[in-house]
């Protein structure tokens, strides 16, 4: 799925649109690819000179890959997805400008209209974060 057909499904858009691809496997699971152009606007202050993309916006790339996974429930356009907790974040491995990421997810409980996963984002096959984290998916106020 191409950042065409990822708009279907989430309400995201340029500049937070942080998934360039993303494949539902056959286990239910998602990968993910985002490229990391340099031109970021979370880049420009995060570091002048030594660029490295944010842990929260590594957070956000995480849970963006698997909204694929929610594609039934995030195709009425009145439903948003909001995190609800992050849990066992550990980041081991800076992500700089130029390298492409991938951005591998599995579902762990489901209680719609919450959802908990687990994530993990690597480079190159070295794995730079991991986590749980938690959503709902709601209308908005």
């Amino acid at each position: 799925m191409n950042r065409e057909q990822i708009k279907e499904i989430l309400p995201h858009r340029e500049p937070m649109l942080l998934v360039d691809e993303v494949f539902l496997n056959e286990d239910g699971s998602a990968t993910g690819y985002y490229t990391v152009r340099g031109d970021e606007f979370f880049l420009q202050g995060h570091y002048p000179g030594n660029p490295i993309v944010p842990g929260v916006i590594q957070c956000e790339i995480m849970a963006q890959s698997a909204g694929i996974m929610f594609a039934e429930q995030m195709r009425d356009s009145n439903v948003v997805p909001l995190y609800t907790g992050l849990d066992k974040v550990r980041f081991k491995r800076p992500v700089k400008p130029g390298e492409r990421i991938r951005i591998d997810t599995v579902l762990v409980k489901s209680f719609h209209p919450m959802y908990v996963l687990r994530g993990k984002l690597s480079v190159d096959g070295k794995i730079c974060s991991s986590g749980e984290f938690s959503f709902v998916i709601t209308t908005p106020e």
